[in-house]
């Protein structure tokens, strides 16, 4: 390739990348960041909320969670070869601890419980994985990631907490056994957002679409039972073989 020749190539992608980092902050705006704590809040409170019920002292209810609070974002980060993102903004990590730490009276009080009743924890965990999961995505894809594999990083941003969180809890991933609609909602939106990014849609529709699509399979699962298929291979001795 000639030095002409690289010189336009690798200025039409810094273009390229300049314009998919902006995406999402033209069609948000502050709203980005007031999204982004929201989920930070519901992220941490689910893994202080498995640090209780595994018996965990208030160090590792705090650890978990801020390890989920952040988690994704960390391991996006780490694959894409960018700056951690809670180095450099820890704001996201200290609401997370606190958040935490906040779970232990509340659980305690029945707040916590009365929220879960009403799916509010679930709703606003659901708007935190859009949102992560879109974000994510324009990170990779700023990185030089093409379409399907930031689509895949911007799904581990959505749900690599979560994956961490049971995994320290000595659980099977629920995101790979519950059947419901999250990495599945989490990948379909990831695509979508890649495929308008070749339209010459606004902004805005670029990322609320996705976003939106994300949120309501997201909810319908949650509020519906809507899923994907569960399976059980069956042993010699097990009863109806």
């Amino acid at each position: 390739m000639s030095p002409m020749l690289f010189s336009l190539t690798q200025s039409a992608l810094v273009q390229q990348s300049s314009s998919s980092s902006g995406t999402v902050e033209d069609a948000l705006g502050v709203l980005q960041t007031i999204l982004q704590y929201g989920g930070t809040v519901a992220f941490a409170i689910s893994g202080a909320l498995v640090a209780l019920r595994h018996r965990m002292d208030v160090v590792g209810v705090v650890l978990l969670g801020a390890i989920v609070a952040v988690g994704g974002g960390t391991i996006r980060d780490l694959l894409v070869q960018d700056p951690i993102f809670w180095i450099q903004s820890p704001g996201f990590i200290v609401v997370g601890a606190l958040t935490a730490l906040a779970t232990i009276p509340l659980a305690k009080s029945g707040t916590i419980k009365a929220l879960e009743q009403y799916n509010l924890i679930s709703m606003t965990d659901a708007a935190g994985l859009a949102l992560f999961v879109i974000t994510g995505t324009n990170v990779a894809l700023s990185a030089g990631a093409d379409d399907f594999a930031a689509a895949i990083i911007g799904v581990i941003s959505g749900v690599g907490g979560g994956i961490i969180r049971d995994i320290l809890a000595n659980k099977i991933p629920d995101v790979l056994t519950n059947g419901q609609l999250y990495a599945s909602a989490a990948f379909i939106g990831a695509i979508l957002y890649v495929l308008l990014l070749q339209t010459s849609l606004s902004p805005l529709v670029i990322v609320w679409i996705p976003i939106i699509l994300i949120f309501v399979l997201r909810a319908l699962s949650i509020l519906r039972g809507w899923g994907v298929p569960k399976f059980r291979l069956r042993r010699k001795n097990d009863p109806g073989l």
